[in-house]
């Protein structure tokens, strides 16, 4: 598969190939392109077997668009999103490696649902805390 066209909306690098089939992948996965000008986003180049922008020093694969984590879980959009939490201070007190932690977020591994759960669980838990706290 190759992408032929790419377009950004607000949430997602959007592709289409060369038979005219659309595909997503959430721009999460890509800090440098939400943080980009229009312009910034718009000189990019296609290669052999990814789109490169070489002033962002971003590649994407067209492989990527296939993926089926396209969509960061519930768990990985929060932390994709709340770039303020310490993720190596999370990892401690949820009794986890703080790499491996890191690796589940940016889908390099992927946890268990079991594993998933007890991580969401203990985000809950601490809302939980922020909310019961009075100032």
């Amino acid at each position: 598969m190759k992408i032929t066209k790419i377009w950004f909306d607000a949430e997602h690098l959007v592709g289409e190939d060369e038979n005219g089939n659309v595909y997503k992948q959430s721009l999460l996965w890509y800090q440098k392109l939400i943080d980009a000008s229009d312009e910034e986003r718009n000189a990019y180049s296609f290669g052999f077997d990814g789109i490169h922008w070489r002033n962002l020093d971003v590649d994407v694969s067209f492989e990527s668009f296939l993926y089926e984590d396209a969509e960061p879980s519930d768990f990985q959009r929060f932390f994709l999103v709340h770039k303020e939490i310490n993720i190596t201070e999370f990892a401690k007190i949820t009794g986890l490696n703080a790499t491996l932690l890191r690796n589940y977020i940016n889908g390099f591994k992927k946890p268990s649902k079991e594993r998933e759960k007890e991580i969401l669980a203990k985000l809950h838990e601490i809302g939980k805390l922020y909310l019961e706290t009075e100032f």
